[in-house]
């Protein structure tokens, strides 16, 4: 049994350790310098090692990845999710920028689409930002619906960083990221609704729909049928139930 948990430790440790001479080479050198044989090299051990955690590159740069996001996000300070849900997204607007400016390597990879799309860090840090718009939708401060609000603030969040990245950092201007911030906001946020602002109030019954346990399946589905009509054609109301 001792044996078993020191073979496991033992191959955690080598795991740990490719991954961060991994990362310390796709910081320095980029991600062509992650070779098979650069990492074994710079890890002490043979080349064939490398398969035995990995199926090949792609999956050693996810991990990188993951290892960097983790890192990173366990050293921020995140407000209170119950507390403001606006303040929330901005943090999270805020966070993106600055990963972007202090990984460019791993950003560049993370947003590369032929293969961005299929990491597990990319993926994870997308199921964030529909968690951030989920919860503004249900405080009805969202226009649109939560899918136009999550695709319209990571295409503005990477075109943001990716143009911040394609200058000198002596060269930035990192009011760009405020000014296109404000700009998606002014699309997708209302300010806080009244009780007659429709589109405030259809974006938080959306976001709310599937926990109205006092409805029947059949009346949630119909009732996110009437809101979807909505998304379709903003100007007319849902019909009245006969």
């Amino acid at each position: 049994m001792a044996e078993a948990r020191s073979s496991s430790a033992s191959r955690h440790e080598s795991r740990e350790r490719i991954v961060e001479v991994a990362g310390r080479l796709l910081r320095e050198q980029g991600p062509h310098a992650v070779t098979t044989r650069a990492v074994a090299h710079a890890a002490g051990m043979q080349a064939p090692t490398i398969y035995r955690f990995f199926e090949d590159k792609d999956a050693l740069l996810d991990a990188v990845a993951e290892h960097v996001f983790a890192t990173y996000v366990a050293g921020k300070t995140f407000v209170d999710a119950e507390d403001d849900p606006v303040a929330d997204l901005r943090a999270g607007w805020d966070m993106h920028i600055d990963f972007a400016l202090t990984n460019p390597a791993v950003f560049a990879m993370l947003t590369d689409p032929h293969r961005g799309t299929a990491s597990p860090a990319a993926a994870a840090g997308l199921q964030v930002l529909r968690a951030r718009v989920h919860r503004v939708a249900a405080a009805g401060r969202l226009r649109v619906s939560e899918r136009r609000a999550v695709d319209l603030v990571h295409a503005a969040g990477t075109g943001a960083a990716l143009a911040l990245l394609s200058a000198p950092p002596q060269d930035r201007d990192l009011g760009l990221a405020e000014a296109m911030y404000e700009a998606v906001t002014h699309a997708i946020l209302t300010d806080v609704p009244p009780p007659s602002a429709p589109d405030a109030t259809a974006a938080a019954l959306r976001a709310a729909a599937p926990e109205l346990s006092m409805l029947t399946d059949a009346e949630r589905a119909l009732l996110s049928e009437w809101l979807r009509r909505t998304d379709e054609n903003p100007h007319r109301h849902p019909p009245r139930p006969r």
